[in-house]
């Protein structure tokens, strides 16, 4: 097998010396390339370069869900193929690596490794569903190219929470779960549509759901993970399924309050739920449009405002060792 390995410096729960010992642990089981990614979307043009290959049968990404979305990005360009396409493989080396915990790896780089050589040695693997944003037709976005996540994306609050955390990061601090949870806070505080909701959930076949104030569109679940406890804002979220939906219409400071205990305290079999609540499970496409524009992120990375922004479920486009 001739792989790929697409290594992020900058992972946050790895070090120069363990990044060593990976590379050389996986060498010894096929014929690798490790390449460090150099500026921000390296490791889109790496993908890219992979899936033009000829002779790449598996792409390998050290890093965090950055890192993992860029490849990603970057093995799709042209569109899902997962019988031509080289495999993903990840080594979560992040400070969250949700799509590494949500396809059951280990939250540690090398005990992740051990995981995904035994995979290969035993031909494991699995075909995974994806999402795919993309401009709304007829609107101010419609130019804006489309683009897969993995696990989630928020069009509003909970990306304005990510821009601040990014914000953070670049002035050196360190991300961390107490960082993001001083962000919530901060976004909350200054967020002027979370008592009126602007965002609008249009879906084939029903009426538009009006006065969003939060919108989580998940492609999987657990949501995300809050240190080592899993958030579950769409239980039912898989990869075997189309896109779930969650959003809340209210986030005064009762709602916070009530919604925010129910995700901390959530589980596969229970979300969160109420009056101000709006739940959809496997949808294959819809829109979401805001009266204003509002950020929008997709795992994790911030990707400026919005005012319209079209989601599609795909079905089986990503082959993934496991």
């Amino acid at each position: 097998m001739r792989a790929l390995l697409v290594v992020n410096p900058a992972a946050t729960t790895t070090s120069a010396r363990t990044r060593d010992v990976l590379i050389h642990a996986l060498a010894s089981e096929m014929k690798l390339e490790a390449v460090t990614t150099e500026y921000r979307g390296h490791g889109r043009d790496l993908g890219r370069q992979a899936a033009e290959s000829d002779d790449i049968d598996l792409v390998v990404a050290l890093g965090g869900d950055g890192t993992v979305n860029e490849v990603v990005n970057g093995l799709l360009h042209a569109g899902p193929d997962p019988e031509h396409l080289p495999g993903l493989a990840v080594v979560p080396g992040g400070s969250t690596n949700v799509f590494a915990r949500a396809l059951g790896l280990p939250n540690q780089p090398v005990e992740a490794t051990g995981v995904l050589l035994d995979a290969l040695r035993e031909g494991r693997e699995r075909t995974v569903g994806l999402g795919l944003t993309s401009g709304t037709p007829g609107s101010e976005d419609e130019a804006v190219p489309a683009r897969w996540f993995t696990f989630n994306a928020g069009l509003g609050f909970d990306a304005g929470v990510v821009g601040r955390v990014e914000q953070q990061r670049e002035r050196g601090r360190k991300s961390t779960h107490a960082l993001y949870m001083r962000q919530v806070v901060r976004q909350l505080l200054g967020d002027p549509h979370r008592r009126h909701g602007v965002i609008t959930l249009e879906h084939p076949g029903e009426e538009p759901v009006t006065d969003l104030a939060l919108s989580i569109v998940s492609n999987t679940s657990p949501w995300t993970f809050l240190g080592n406890r899993p958030i579950y804002a769409s239980p039912k979220a898989s990869f075997d399924t189309g896109l779930d939906l969650f959003g809340l219409s209210r986030m005064s400071a009762t709602a916070v309050a009530r919604y925010g205990t129910q995700l901390l305290t959530s589980s596969p079999e229970r979300g969160p739920r109420g009056r101000h609540a709006v739940s959809r499970h496997d949808l294959t496409r819809f829109t979401l449009h805001s009266k204003v524009p509002l950020p929008l992120q997709m795992d994790g990375d911030h990707l400026g405002l919005r005012t319209s922004v079209t989601f599609t479920g795909v079905r089986r486009a990503l082959r993934v060792i496991v």
